[in-house]
């Protein structure tokens, strides 16, 4: 049986290592910390064909430009020295064309789609349980600018073929009355699902235990033993591991990680702030807040907060400011829906891996034959999950990939 070696212990790590199970490979999966947190258990848990315009869209440079000082707004760049998020910042701004955005469009789709229907699959193989619904997502705006850009938007994903409609604001408000008199309207993507990852995340653990899959946690990866085209092993503080394949689902790290095996591969983390509340909120549908950029699921027994993006470095610092931004959203866009000081004490944080074009890296290197990344999926990370795990798989097994993948290249940027 080959040994594949899979660093990351987040939604793209444990896919892969389902779908390499499924192809009969031995899996060690590796993570840094004690997998109970992080972006994968604390998103929103949307499967998205809807957000099929990735982030490195025209005219977010001039909009994070206005919000960059200002630590509670929806998009914050922390002022700081980092060569690095230089380096990012100008591709993300090369990339954040409408040609280049054309271009992506059918890219986010295809893998959308297509990890719906794996989720569905998933379900429907009865290999673990878990909490999925397709009751579609909305996005809820209250300004004009945010009605006049959803409802662009809205039309281009009816042309897409995906299932939108626009909501007046009579008809929001009896599908889902707990809105307050300030939202205008939404559009409401009956094309997209929502789940509850934290569980999701905790099932699939348990059934890879119960398919030999070895976990070990709190390993940190120092570094890499390489043998002319091939990785031979890598070390943690603990041990020295060595595997036929290596798989790097390794998030926000990745950059740091193949810098030292002479990879570059951009990616900055860009942190995201969750709180879930546990009491009856009757809030039934999953929502979007266009206008403050912020996510709230109706979860399997509790109702999660989610949402900002904020890019300053790798850390899980905790910023009040962003914290209670999140509250004020709330407290403006609902009717009797209002976070408790102690629900935002609880407030935990988790970095998405962000590429500088919105595209997620997926596939081989060039430098190295057994060497497959997955990392880069910014804030579809969930969404993409089982998608990313296939491709994974199927690139290992050097079997046709269900997606192109020359766009996802984790070259591209060379």
């Amino acid at each position: 049986m080959k040994k594949v070696i899979v660093v990351g212990g987040g939604i793209s790590g444990l896919c892969s290592a389902y779908y390499l199970v499924k192809e009969g490979y031995g899996v060690t999966l590796l993570d840094q910390t004690d997998m109970t947190n992080g972006a994968s258990f604390i998103n929103a848990g949307y499967i998205t064909p809807s957000h099929f315009i990735p982030l490195a869209a025209p005219g977010i440079i001039t909009q994070g430009l206005k919000w960059m000082l200002n630590s509670s707004s929806p998009l914050y760049i922390k002022p700081r020295w980092d060569m690095e998020f230089f380096k990012w910042a100008l591709l993300f701004k090369k990339s954040a064309t409408t040609s280049k955005v054309k271009k992506a469009i059918p890219v986010l789709k295809e893998l959308n789609l297509k990890s719906r229907g794996l989720y569905e699959e998933l379900l429907a193989s009865h290999d673990f349980d878990f909490h999925y619904e397709r009751k579609g997502v909305l996005m809820a705006y209250c300004s004009d600018k945010a009605e006049h850009e959803e409802r662009k938007v809205a039309e281009q994903a009816i042309r897409e073929g995906l299932e939108a409609s626009i909501l007046s604001k009579e008809k929001l408000q009896e599908i889902q009355p707990v809105f307050s008199d300030k939202v205008k309207g939404a559009v409401h993507y009956q094309c997209d699902a929502h789940m509850t990852p934290n569980h999701f995340m905790q099932q699939l653990k348990v059934w890879l235990l119960s398919q030999g899959v070895e976990f070990k946690f709190n390993q940190k990866v120092g570094g890499f033993t390489v043998k002319g085209k091939k990785i031979v092993s890598l070390k943690t503080q603990d041990s020295i591991f060595e595997a036929d394949e290596f798989v790097l689902a390794s998030g926000s790290w990745t950059s740091k990680l193949v810098s030292s095996i002479g990879l570059d591969i951009p990616i900055q983390g860009g942190k995201g702030y969750s709180t879930d509340v546990h009491r009856p909120t009757d809030i039934t549908l999953p929502t979007i807040l266009v206008d403050a950029r912020m996510a709230i699921t109706p979860m399997d027994g509790f109702t999660r907060f989610a949402g900002t993006m904020e890019f300053s470095g790798n850390n899980n610092t905790i910023k009040k400011e962003r914290v209670e931004a999140l509250a004020k959203a709330v407290k403006t866009h609902y009717r009797d829906v209002e976070i408790q000081p102690d629900e935002l004490n609880r407030a935990t944080s988790g970095l998405r891996p962000v590429s500088p074009d919105g595209l997620p890296y997926i596939g081989k290197t060039s430098k190295y034959q057994n060497l497959t990344i997955a990392a880069g999926h910014a804030m579809m990370g969930w969404s993409l999950g089982p998608v990313t795990g296939k491709l994974v798989a199927q690139e290992i097994a050097k079997a046709k990939t269900m997606v192109n993948l020359a766009s996802l290249s984790p070259d591209r940027f060379k």
